[in-house]
């Protein structure tokens, strides 16, 4: 195993914004001034002596990106000598552009970058691959670690077989609050009657957390989730989701032919800031539902996609994926307007996006995904394999120090025909003759489902009869593709 962790960390000119993009805004942001709660979660990873990689992704507003930078790299640097970290902002995210486009993929700004939840997770499985990580574990900056076997707990089964042989690839844990609670708090006041996910949640993970310690998943967490190399260079995130890419990527890995697992052994405390604009986030949460429903509309007209019935996803998030969403968004909208009239203004805009705006934005953006899609695992094939991308991602982001870093001369270093970088191992090459081939291929080729060269998935038998749910079947070749099969999954 070879894990990496990545938080994501936003940085604003303050905690709540003003301006509104539909994927360019999120939950909440640190102020420049401010050292918001990104220290706190780094402190939590060193106090429990977790020894694993970290990358922080910059992700900023608009004219602030090097301030938010240094921000972010003092902190960074406070905790250098004891955890190893990376720092990837966006004057990296820059050249990391510039050299896709000398490989010849242009066209990937918008769905591999720092802007918007989907990209960023994106360009955290870009950067995962070319450093040859085979684990991936997302987790929040509002985040505490509280259990010092994390890790053990985050790599549970990864990469392993489930009872019915199937390969567990993409793991999600859950949330408890300070007060230890993992069910949603979320108001049930009468405004809420055809808004209940707060109640249709915790109808699904008192079941979940009753049920053997990996079960199949309704849910995936973004803030506590891991995904094995063989996932994440087949499925990517869908860049044009406003919020909610983690469950939204739950539905592109089931469409794909794979699935995602529940750990109900795996937790992580969730303090986010109490500041938050509520009006707005409920909008983008309009324009994510009404967005999610037309996309598995959309796939249902491909013939390559498994088809997703919202029914099979009850008790939640099915009822949100039904046929009603719109007139769900707006009856909610327009209930909140007078139950909370504090930010009538807010909810009435909100009303108005449900019947236009957002049904536009799905209409307009919901088959792009696909198309980007389509060439994903082409894109990682060349990608993973430069140089270039090595060092900047390996060299570059690497916190030594607080001051600016030359993100283009460790490119060109690593390009310099004096210079020699090390010796990949005898599997990294075996791997890099493997893509050769998918390099060359042409642009359009279609991308390989997560079934596709897993034979588990094809009716691999299961164990015997007595085996505890605890127990991996390790029967097939499973090094041959790149999955660990040490026999103790614990």
């Amino acid at each position: 195993m070879n894990p990496v962790m990545i938080i994501p960390t936003y940085v604003g000119s303050k905690r709540k914004t003003t301006s509104y993009n539909v994927v360019a805004t999120y939950d909440h942001a640190t102020p420049l001034t401010h050292q918001g709660e990104l220290p706190r979660c780094l402190a939590s990873i060193r106090d429990n002596g977790i020894d694993v990689p970290i990358i922080l992704l910059v992700v900023s507003e608009t004219g602030i990106e090097r301030d938010a930078s240094a921000k972010v790299r003092e902190i960074a640097f406070a905790f250098s000598e004891t955890l190893d970290i990376r720092v990837v902002d966006s004057e990296m995210v820059a050249q990391f552009h510039m050299r896709a486009e000398q490989l010849g993929i242009a066209g990937i700004k918008e769905g591999i970058s720092l802007i918007g939840y989907g990209a960023m997770r994106n360009l955290g499985l870009i950067i995962a691959a070319t450093l040859d990580y085979t684990e991936l574990i997302f987790i929040d900056d509002d985040e505490v670690i509280t259990h010092d076997d994390f890790l053990e707990r985050a790599l549970y089964g990864l990469g392993k077989l489930s009872q019915k042989g199937i390969p567990v690839l993409v793991k999600s844990g859950f949330f408890v609050d300070r007060r230890g609670q993992w069910q949603s708090k979320q108001s049930n006041a009468w405004y809420n009657r055809s808004w209940e996910q707060g109640v249709l949640f915790n109808k699904w993970i008192t079941k979940a957390m009753s049920a053997p310690r990996l079960s199949r998943s309704n849910l995936l967490n973004g803030g506590i989730m891991a995904i094995h190399r063989e996932a994440f260079r087949r499925v990517s995130f869908d860049p044009w989701i406003p919020r909610g890419e983690d469950l939204d990527y739950l539905l592109n890995v089931r469409m794909y032919g794979g699935g995602v697992w529940f750990d109900n052994q795996w937790s992580i405390l969730h303090l986010p800031p109490t500041e938050r604009n509520e009006s707005q986030r409920f909008k983008q949460d309009i324009y994510r539902w009404i967005y999610e429903h037309r996309k598995l509309e959309f796939s249902k007209t491909q013939i390559d996609l498994l088809q997703i019935q919202p029914h099979t996803l009850d008790p939640y998030p099915g009822p949100f994926l039904e046929n009603s969403i719109t007139s769900r968004v707006f009856t909610t909208a327009l209930l909140r307007t007078v139950g909370r009239p504090n930010d009538r203004q807010g909810y009435f805009k909100a009303a108005q996006a449900a019947r236009r705006e957002a049904r536009a934005y799905a209409e307009m953006f919901c088959s792009k995904y696909f198309e980007f899609q389509l060439g994903w695992s082409q894109i990682l094939a060349t990608l993973e394999v430069d140089s270039r991308l090595k060092a900047l991602f390996s060299d570059a982001s690497r916190v030594s120090s607080m001051e600016p870093v030359d993100y283009e001369s460790v490119m060109l270093e690593s390009s310099n025909p004096l210079y020699v970088p090390p010796l990949p191992s005898e599997r990294e090459q075996e791997r890099t003759r493997a893509l050769q081939p998918a390099a060359q291929a042409p642009q359009q080729a279609q991308a390989a489902p997560v079934s596709s060269s897993i034979p588990a998935m094809q009716g691999a038998p299961g164990l015997s009869e007595g085996a505890k749910p605890e127990i991996f079947d390790f029967e097939l070749d499973l090094e041959s593709l790149g999955i660990d099969i040490d026999t103790d999954p614990a």
